[in-house]
């Protein structure tokens, strides 16, 4: 719950509206899941409102180190739905890739998580809890910096509760995150993106492109017949990015596939009038892997980024984390699903 929420529901428990903040404060900052650790009520008013209250965080079930630092965190629902979250240490920076939904709809064939279907959406709570839940995983003075919806799902497919999620996650009173240093991505709901501008456009905005002509597109991400690339880039053109603020677009290399000087040339065209900034990843194998997927070698990545950022286009090369636990960039499917 928001705090103002959370305000009206101890009212109707004739509780104080101080109490709120408190609750708020034990839940949202310092990640408590049980009464009990409430240690400024009362111990009988912290039996009252564990009768009244379901405070069950996820639960931790299994956590997979990587030999680069990064962690895969298997976490179980109290309904028994399982969903998966990545920490990824770089640089003194500690970022936390969320999920939004148990399993996804979109089919994306790159996308281990596709083969699982849609499950279900997550609640505002079940998001909000993998930080709070990560966070108790973290040594000393360890701190998550960084938020990004790109784990399970499509957040716009869930965008209410994603947004709640986020302004819990800002509140002062609770983890206190910059929205600046919270991202969400999308493979290109239209509906979904225009809706964020209106609501949340100081939350930065990342777009799953990784093909620049519809045909290709198509064929990887069932989402472009739907909304085509003239609907998403004229949406994009349109959105209310704030000053100095530009969209991320996230550009899967596939070799042979999308990864020429032409392609190149035909994603700098589409990406002209929006402040844009371009990730480039290189496709992650999957354990059913598709035959006509194949993972380019670093020269070649190299000479693309080059491309673009002789068009000044700015480009970074993202290298792969975590991929010896299955945790990179859509390899989140529980293969070992009963662990």
């Amino acid at each position: 719950m928001k705090l103002a929420a959370l305000e009206t529901l101890v009212a109707e428990w004739d509780l104080p509206k101080y109490r709120a903040e408190q609750l708020y404060t034990w839940i949202h900052r310092r990640g408590a899941s049980s009464t009990e650790e409430m240690t400024n009520l009362s111990k009988d008013l912290r039996s009252r409102i564990s009768k009244k209250a379901d405070l069950r965080p996820l639960e931790v079930k299994k956590v997979v180190v990587s030999e680069d630092g990064t962690k895969k965190l298997r976490l179980h629902c109290t309904d028994g739905a399982v969903v998966e979250s990545v920490l990824i240490p770089n640089d003194g920076k500690i970022t936390q890739c969320l999920s939004t939904q148990v399993g996804c709809a979109l089919g994306c064939n790159f996308c281990a998580t596709a083969t699982l279907g849609l499950k279900r959406n997550l609640s505002v709570g079940e998001i909000v809890d993998q930080v709070y839940r990560a966070q108790r995983l973290l040594e000393g003075d360890e701190r998550i910096t960084n938020l990004v919806y790109m784990g399970m799902g499509e957040p716009m497919a869930n965008l209410e509760c994603v947004l709640d999620s986020v302004d819990i996650l800002c509140s002062e009173a609770g983890a206190d995150f910059s929205p600046r240093r919270i991202t969400i991505s999308t493979s290109g709901h239209v509906p979904g993106i225009k809706k964020m501008g209106n609501r949340a456009a100081n939350v930065g905005l990342a777009i799953s492109l990784h093909a620049v002509t519809d045909e290709l597109r198509d064929k990887l991400m069932p989402i472009n017949k739907r909304w085509p690339l003239a609907v998403l880039l004229k949406t994009l053109r349109e959105y209310p990015l704030p000053r100095r603020r530009r969209i991320t677009f996230e550009y899967i290399l596939f070799a042979g596939l999308n990864d020429s000087r032409a392609d190149a040339k035909r994603l700098v065209a589409l990406l002209d009038r929006i402040p844009a900034k371009v990730n480039l990843l290189a496709y992650n194998p999957l354990r059913k892997d598709h035959p006509d997927l194949k993972r380019p070698d670093d020269d070649t990545m190299e000479q693309f980024a080059e491309w673009l950022r002789d068009k000044d286009i700015s480009t970074t090369v993202r290298r792969s984390r975590g991929m010896d636990i299955a945790a990179a960039c859509g390899q989140l499917a529980l293969e070992d699903r009963d662990s």
